[in-house]
């Protein structure tokens, strides 16, 4: 990945708000979790699991309590959210399987590659396509030949009618989970330029040429899609 990042721009405000902010949209975020787990199944009971961009750990606690004996490595540049991740772990008395780096994945220190790697809501924010691919690539690299990686991010055709009918779907969820106005017109107004709203094709070739088998597209809600791979041998 190069270093022309977007900042991190999980304050300790915005940080300590994000699971509350989206609440009521938790039962989008709970199949995603189950579908996940139901996927990755077949990994050896003291699998290593590395999850990228983790935020505040929904991911990793979900998979932690479904699979006692897996461990985790969670990587996340925003120390706030990062903070918040590990005190969640250490209440649900996992924080022992887990260790927690601040920082992006390059700088994560060199260890035995992963089991699996999962990846949610985070690489649709590296808008320029090399960046992108060198994100996934970078995550191939940290895993073992067929190991798993689970992929959600936004996705659509924007060129197609059919993306205005989910978008205002999209919309209509912000508002339910009662983001203010201004806001959702600011998340409205990031597709295509501060998010990388694409195809879910051109996401799937993205994968295919960053190290990964093809790409199975296992779950959508909306605009969200998720993915699994196994990494080429």
């Amino acid at each position: 990945m190069t270093d022309e990042r977007a900042p991190v721009v999980f304050d300790q405000e915005r940080a300590s708000s994000y699971d509350k902010r989206f609440a009521k949209l938790a039962p989008m975020k709970d199949t995603l979790h189950l579908l996940t787990q139901l996927v990755l199944a077949d990994l050896p009971a003291d699998a290593r699991v590395l999850c990228v961009g983790v935020g505040t750990g929904a991911e990793l606690l979900h998979l932690a309590q479904a699979f006692p004996g897996w461990r985790f490595a969670a990587v996340e540049p925003a120390a706030p959210m990062l903070d918040i991740c590990r005190a969640h772990a250490e209440e649900a008395g996992i924080a022992s399987r887990c260790t927690f780096h601040e920082g992006y994945l390059e700088t994560l220190p060199e260890a035995e590659p992963f089991d699996a790697a999962t990846s949610v809501l985070v690489s649709h924010f590296l808008v320029d396509p090399d960046e992108r691919r060198g994100f996934f690539r970078g995550i191939a690299e940290r895993l073992r030949p067929d190991a798993y990686l689970v992929s959600a991010d936004l996705a659509s055709e924007m060129s197609s009618p059919l993306f205005e009918r989910l978008l205002e779907v999209w919309v209509r969820g912000l508002e339910y989970a009662e983001m203010p106005a201004e806001k959702v017109a600011e998340l409205r107004s990031s597709f295509g330029t501060r998010v990388a709203l694409l195809p879910p094709r051109e996401i799937e070739a993205m994968l295919a040429s960053s190290g990964f088998g093809p790409a199975t597209l296992f779950y959508q809600s909306v605009l969200i899609h998720a993915w699994f791979a196994r990494r080429s041998i």
